[in-house]
């Protein structure tokens, strides 16, 4: 999967994804470990389209609540925890 294309996905669509690549990728390390496997380059293009998937999820996460958060905030936190040591 391209990351143009995980980038059009909704987040439920790519948490949808992320468990469908979860379950995939323990089928072929199961059949890894019983010597059945045979392509074994799926393994890795698996934990790369999930890494991708990963990335996109946490970038819509952190997108999100920046358009809520007031930008004064986060400073007031980073004061409060110097005054206290």
């Amino acid at each position: 999967m391209k990351m143009s294309e995980i980038r059009d996905l909704t987040p439920k669509e790519l948490a949808t994804r992320r468990y469908e690549l979860r379950q995939e990728l323990f089928n072929l390390r199961v059949q890894q470990a019983s010597g059945q496997l045979e392509r074994p380059h799926l393994l890795r293009q698996i934990r790369r389209d999930l890494a991708r998937i990963e990335t996109a999820l946490s970038l819509k996460r952190l997108q999100a609540p920046s358009t809520t958060q007031s930008s004064n905030s986060i400073p007031e936190q980073k004061k409060s925890k110097k005054a206290n040591k």
